[in-house]
Formats: C-alpha cells, sequence, structure tokens
C-alpha cells in the first residue's frame, strides 16, 4: 500500500494528457488566475463545480444574493445565494416538465396563478395555451425579475408583454390569498426549494395547500416542483411534499424527470379535484398528444408529449415504494428541508 502523499508525489500530472486538459485536483490547484470556478455545495460530500467565463450580474436584493454569469457546460446561469437555479441549456426540461402535465389534463384552463417563477419561463410555457385569459405570476424579488429580463431575455421570451399576463411583485402567499375561493383553473408553484431560514417553506404544508384548494374551480389542478427525486435523495422533500398534498387532495401524483444542470432526477407533484379520480399516467398517455395538436402545440414544445408523459409519471420500483411508504407530514411547526447548503466560497480550501 502506497501513502497518499506518495500516490501524489509519484502520480504522473493529470495535466499532461489530453493537450494539457486538467481533470479533478489539478483544476483547483491550478495557477491559471484567469479561471473562475464556483462550488456549489450540495450536500456533506458532494459538490458541484463550474467554470463562469462572464459575469452579467452580480448583486444583492432584500431578500437574496444574485447573479447571472456565462458557463461553457450550461450557458447562461441564474444563481441566487450560491446555488443554480436554472440554465439556458435545460431550462426548457425543467419548466415544460413543470407546466404542460397540469396545463394539458385540465380541459379549458382559463385563469392560472404562477407562485414564484421570476424568470418568467414558466409564463411562458402557461401562455403557449390559447384558452389562458389570464396568467397572474407573483413573485416576490423585483430586482431577480428584471435582472433575468435584462440578462436572461430567453426565459420570459416576451411573455410579460403579452395582454394576458399579469405580474405582481410581492409574497405569492399573499398574493393567492387575496383571490376570492374558486378563482383558477390551474395553480403552478414554482419556488425555490425548502430551505432552512429560506422564505418558501410554509409554502409547501398543509395549512398552504388548503389555501391554495379553496382558490382552485372544480376539476382544477394544482402542480408544485419538488426537489431532488432520484433514488438517492428523492426522501428529503419530494416524498414528504407528495404525503403532505395527500392530507388535502384525493389525487396526487408525483413525477420526475431528469434535468442534468440540477445533477438529479428532479421531483414534481400533480393534484387534481376531477372528482373521476383519473389516474394521471393514463389519462396523460391517452390525451396529451390529442390535446396538444387542438392547441397548436405539438410542434411548438420541445420536450413535452404522451411519450414524455409515461416516461415522467412511471417513476422505478424504489421511488414508487418510498411514495407509498412515506408518513411524514409537511406543516408550519414541523416543516422540513432540503439538505443544508452553503455558498461557494472556500469550499476546496484545506482546513
Amino acid at each position: 500500500m502506497v501513502a497518499e502523499d506518495e500516490k501524489e508525489d509519484d502520480a504522473p500530472a493529470k495535466a499532461d494528457n489530453n493537450n494539457g486538459q486538467k481533470y479533478g485536483k489539478d483544476i483547483f490547484n491550478a495557477n491559471d488566475k484567469n479561471e473562475t470556478w464556483y462550488h456549489e455545495l450540495i450536500e456533506d460530500g458532494l459538490a458541484l463545480s463550474y467554470r463562469v467565463d462572464q459575469v452579467y450580474h452580480r448583486g444583492k436584493s432584500e431578500f437574496q444574493e444574485i447573479e447571472v454569469v456565462q458557463t461553457t457546460p450550461f450557458g447562461r446561469l441564474l444563481v441566487t445565494d450560491g446555488l443554480m437555479q436554472s440554465s439556458e441549456c435545460d431550462e426548457v426540461v425543467y419548466h415544460e416538465a413543470l407546466v404542460h402535465p397540469a396545463m394539458t389534463l385540465h380541459e379549458n384552463p382559463k385563469r392560472v396563478f404562477i407562485a414564484g417563477g421570476g424568470e418568467g419561463a414558466t409564463m411562458r410555457e402557461v401562455l403557449r395555451h390559447p384558452s389562458v385569459e389570464e396568467c397572474v405570476m407573483v413573485d416576490i424579488d423585483g430586482v431577480l425579475v428584471e435582472q433575468c429580463r435584462e440578462h436572461c431575455p430567453f426565459y420570459n421570451d416576451n411573455a410579460y408583454d403579452d395582454p394576458r399576463a399579469k405580474l405582481v411583485i410581492g409574497d405569492a402567499k399573499k398574493g393567492l390569498e387575496d383571490y376570492p375561493e374558486g378563482s383558477f383553473d390551474v395553480i403552478v408553484m414554482d419556488l425555490s426549494d425548502p430551505l432552512d431560514g429560506g422564505p418558501c417553506y410554509q409554502l409547501y404544508t398543509t395549512s398552504f395547500y388548503e389555501t391554495a384548494k379553496s382558490k382552485l374551480k372544480p376539476n382544477g389542478i394544482l402542480v408544485t416542483q419538488s426537489g431532488c427525486a432520484s433514488v438517492r435523495d428523492a426522501q428529503f422533500v419530494w416524498s414528504p411534499i407528495h404525503n403532505t398534498l395527500k392530507q388535502v387532495f384525493d389525487n396526487v401524483s408525483g413525477y420526475t424527470m431528469c434535468v442534468p444542470s440540477f445533477t438529479s432526477e428532479w421531483g414534481f407533484n400533480i393534484a387534481s379535484l376531477d372528482p373521476a379520480k383519473p389516474n394521471l399516467r393514463e389519462k396523460g398517455m391517452s390525451e396529451v398528444d390529442e390535446r396538444l395538436k387542438e392547441r397548436k402545440l405539438d410542434t411548438a414544445l420541445q420536450f413535452y408529449d404522451s411519450i414524455s408523459h409515461a416516461r415522467m409519471f412511471s417513476p422505478p420500483k424504489q421511488l414508487r415504494k418510498m411514495l407509498a411508504e412515506e408518513t411524514r407530514v409537511m406543516t408550519v411547526e414541523n416543516p422540513l428541508f432540503m439538505c443544508t447548503t452553503d455558498t461557494h466560497v472556500g469550499l476546496f480550501e484545506k482546513k
């Protein structure tokens, strides 16, 4: 057995291979001062690192630190409090997966409420549906909304200029509470993950879901992003959110999709007030393509169709077992959080 120090001294430098390409520790030991690397601590013992080629914005709002940066692997990124929120390369996967199952499973969505969604891409996808008469988006951070409009116009793609769009800068919880009961056909929860000390965790609780249910019309649908959902991390919040929704709604389905920049399968939960309690996987497989064609979205969407729907609503055996056995319920008094995260500063410095 060779000591660790001897291994490092005797081993040939990996940077000598592949025309000088750096790997592993050589990246962080490199002397190239022109390279800027961000290191996002995902959980204890696991981090994501990416090189930042250009910074378009770096500042702080009343609520969070906001950065818009350019990277080679992911394109342009929105980063808040040191955590990647979405990327140019695959945001369409996340936003189509979040929006279109709910919008397509509803026969005639006319009024839609979005909680969060500061990039504007969720509104962009909602407004693709011609039946929509009004889409209300309430996000608490006006600085983030404006920075995305300025530096990442591909997110909203002029959605805010649509006369059906209503953008409100404010508290999404209060914004929804102010509407009368039965106001919306679809509610889309595009929030940050429930983090300890974060502003959003109360919007993943039974009390909020009771409020949201009361604001839905008959046959209304609610969908929420639900954090990591791979076989090794879905238990953090995806399965508890699913069980929490089941305390309020009779028909709840969890679904997932791979979002590469998130370094995980990503989770969503959808809840329906349809009294027939349809199997949302089967209903989507049989109806999605026809409805997309009727709405002239069959060629407009890049990711979502009936085959994608079937894949999303077919989680592997471990996840199905996790949902079946989940007993935790998220309340204001007893919330659950994603794993603790920190910003990238000093992550790879020796202690």
